[in-house]
C-alpha cells in the first residue's frame, strides 16, 4: 500500500518530463521540417551559423577595457554589500551604520586613490603620457639628449 501511494506522489513529476520531452521533439521536429535550407553555406567554419565570416575575430582590446571591467564587477559587489545592508538597516542597528559608514569611507579613499594615479584616465592624456616620460627619463637624463638627437635625424 505504501508503494502504490509513494508511486501516487511521482504522477506530476512524470505528467511534467513527458511533457518537457514532448515539447522538445515537437520543436526539434518542426524546425527541421520548417527550416530553410542552404547548399551553399559555411557550415565547416568556427561559428557553424551558415553565414560567412568577413574577418578574423581575433582583435586587441586595450588595456584600459579590462580596467573598466574590472571596476564594473567591483562596483557591483559594493551594491550587494550597500543592498544588503539597506534591508537590514533597522535590525543592524548602530553597529549596522557604524561598519556601513567605514565600508564606504574605505570605498571614497580607494577612488579617490584611483582618481589621483590616473586609473581613471581613459584613452590618449597629456598628463599620462608626460608622467610616463618623466618617470622614463627621471632615473637616467642623458636619455633625453640621446632621444631628441634621434628625433632630429
Amino acid at each position: 500500500m505504501h508503494e502504490i501511494e509513494s508511486l501516487t506522489s511521482l504522477w506530476p513529476m512524470l505528467v511534467y518530463g513527458g511533457g518537457v520531452v514532448l515539447l522538445v521533439v515537437i520543436m526539434l521536429v518542426g524546425s527541421y521540417l520548417l527550416g530553410e535550407r542552404h547548399k551553399e553555406t559555411a557550415t565547416d567554419t568556427v561559428y557553424e551559423s551558415g553565414i560567412k565570416e568577413t574577418g578574423d575575430a581575433r582583435i586587441k582590446f586595450s588595456i584600459d577595457f579590462y580596467i573598466l571591467a574590472m571596476f564594473f564587477v567591483i562596483f557591483d559587489l559594493e551594491v550587494v554589500f550597500i543592498v544588503a545592508w539597506a534591508i537590514n538597516v533597522k535590525a543592524l542597528g548602530w553597529a549596522g551604520f557604524t561598519a556601513i559608514a567605514i565600508f564606504i569611507a574605505l570605498l571614497v579613499a580607494v577612488f579617490v586613490y584611483e582618481w589621483r594615479i590616473g586609473a581613471l584616465d581613459f584613452g590618449p592624456s597629456g598628463k599620462k603620457i608626460l608622467r610616463r616620460y618623466h618617470e622614463q627619463f627621471k632615473s637616467d637624463p642623458s636619455k633625453i639628449s640621446q632621444s631628441s638627437t634621434q628625433n632630429k635625424i
